[in-house]
């Protein structure tokens, strides 16, 4: 069960969408929710003072500290006027930092929490906030619940689908959804390119089935899709059948590359229509 919550406020981008979802969820289920924003500091002001030193590169950074803090202060501070209204138990942290330092502080926190909500990067938005989720899905060691640029309102998670391929990553952002899935009206669950006669003993099959074990009754939605396009077809049923969260692996390749999202997982980075919880 979910009782201490992180949320990231972007300090570059719109908060709405991940204020409304936290704290609709903290108001619904009695969460503790602490939210972080993150100024970013220029890189270049940091690059005076190697260069030239003295007095007046200090005044620099300085300036550039005050002005990435009071970014993060004023997402925090939107956050806090509806937190106080909604009387929900919740933390506060502003943070100034260079990106680098960043995603590792992002990182290292989200491991503290039972669940991070974190905003989808958005592309027409040239800012580092857009890092944030990464940073989070491969250094977290729980689950993430990214939130939809274009998300109007509270989370809707009455009907649940779960992306199923009958991977380890899979399997991880199930059990991580446990308490979604036990409140859910409706669970689907979406089997693409599932050979049947070859699916082994993790089958989608076997999902519902010890799914029902848990009190879980789901059904079966099996399709065909182009691999460049399984994001797709799986987004597809998601509105079609009014699919409000989504749960599936968030896949990475190598340790060497392990910032490179696999191609179902950057699809969903990219073209996500509702929030989906995300396990690495």
């Amino acid at each position: 069960m979910f009782r201490d919550v992180l949320v990231h406020l972007p300090s570059e981008r719109p908060v709405r969408p991940v204020i409304d979802v936290a704290l609709g969820l903290a108001m619904a289920h009695q969460w503790n929710l602490d939210a972080i924003s993150i100024g970013y500091e220029s890189l270049s002001a940091a690059g005076m003072v190697v260069d030239n030193g003295g007095a007046a590169a200090a005044a620099v950074i300085g300036l550039e500290y005050e002005r990435a803090l009071e970014r993060a202060n004023a997402a925090i501070s939107v956050f806090e006027i509806e937190a106080r209204l909604a009387k929900i138990a919740y933390g506060r942290r502003a943070v100034a930092a260079i990106p680098a330092d960043a995603e590792a502080t992002i990182g290292a926190l989200s491991r503290l929490y039972d669940l991070a909500i974190v905003l989808q990067p958005d592309p027409s938005f040239s800012s580092f906030d857009n890092n944030v989720s990464q940073a989070v899905l491969f250094n977290s060691g729980g689950p993430m619940l990214m939130i939809p640029y274009i998300q109007r309102g509270p989370l809707d998670a009455r009907h649940i689908g779960i992306a199923w391929d009958g991977g380890r990553l899979a399997a991880r952002a199930v059990r991580d959804a446990m308490p979604f899935l036990k409140a859910a009206e409706a669970v689907t669950v979406i089997a693409v390119n599932e050979d049947r006669t070859d699916a082994g003993e993790a089958s989608a099959d076997q999902l519902v089935i010890h799914l029902a074990r848990r009190g879980i009754k789901a059904r079966i939605e099996r399709l065909t899709a182009d691999r460049r396009n399984v994001h797709g077809t799986i987004l597809s049923i998601a509105a079609d059948g009014n699919i409000g969260l989504l749960v599936m692996g968030g896949f990475g390749h190598s340790r060497l590359q392990e910032r490179i999202l696999g191609g179902v997982t950057r699809g969903m980075f990219e073209s996500m229509t509702v929030p989906v919880l995300m396990s690495h």
